[in-house]
């Protein structure tokens, strides 16, 4: 897979963009500020999740 990450002056949070063929996905990644779960545990908690639907 490859995606864009973009980040902007006006928009603090992570923002990655992915074109599949003429459709775009622009997805934004929100942290709480009193949580302690970085960007990497929050992916590997994720693919936990969508494993144990399988």
């Amino acid at each position: 897979m490859n995606a864009t990450a973009i980040q902007t002056a006006n928009n603090t949070q992570p923002c990655f963009r992915k074109t599949i063929d003429k459709t775009t996905y622009v997805v934004r990644v929100h942290f709480s500020e009193t949580s302690k779960e970085t960007m990497q545990d929050k992916i590997k908690r994720l693919l936990r999740e969508e494993g144990a639907k399988m």
